[in-house]
């Protein structure tokens, strides 16, 4: 009986270390990891130029055209610097951020994204 109950704490000990913390929040639920997003900036257009992102989410741009492009906050909050051709930058998302945004050097540019509780 001892031994089968100290094989059972083990078991659960094991089982308990092994599952990632990163899955639980403070109440035992479980939760998503942060997820990565990719923009691609092609044709003067951002593609796609609609998405769905949580607290924690990075946001990745990557220039595709010859022209340089931005992708900057419209309230100024947030800006990823100047994508020459093939070059990347990212952003993470944090509450409240501008989820509007547009090319700095094309303001005819835009698009925006959402923020989703994280535990949906």
């Amino acid at each position: 009986m001892i031994r089968r109950l100290f094989i059972r704490k083990a078991a659960a000990a094991i089982a308990a270390a092994t599952f990632p913390a990163s899955y639980l929040s403070l109440s035992g639920r479980a939760i998503a990891r942060p997820r990565r997003h990719r923009v691609e900036i092609e044709g003067f257009r951002f593609t796609p130029d609609r998405l769905e992102v949580a607290v924690g989410d990075t946001i990745t741009w990557i220039n595709r055209d010859i022209a340089p492009h931005t992708a900057t906050a419209t309230d100024g909050g947030w800006n990823t610097g100047e994508l020459v051709k093939d070059a990347e930058a990212s952003v993470t998302v944090v509450s409240g951020m501008q989820t509007t945004y547009f090319c700095a050097f094309h303001p005819m540019m835009k698009a925006r994204f959402s923020i989703t509780p994280k535990d949906q």
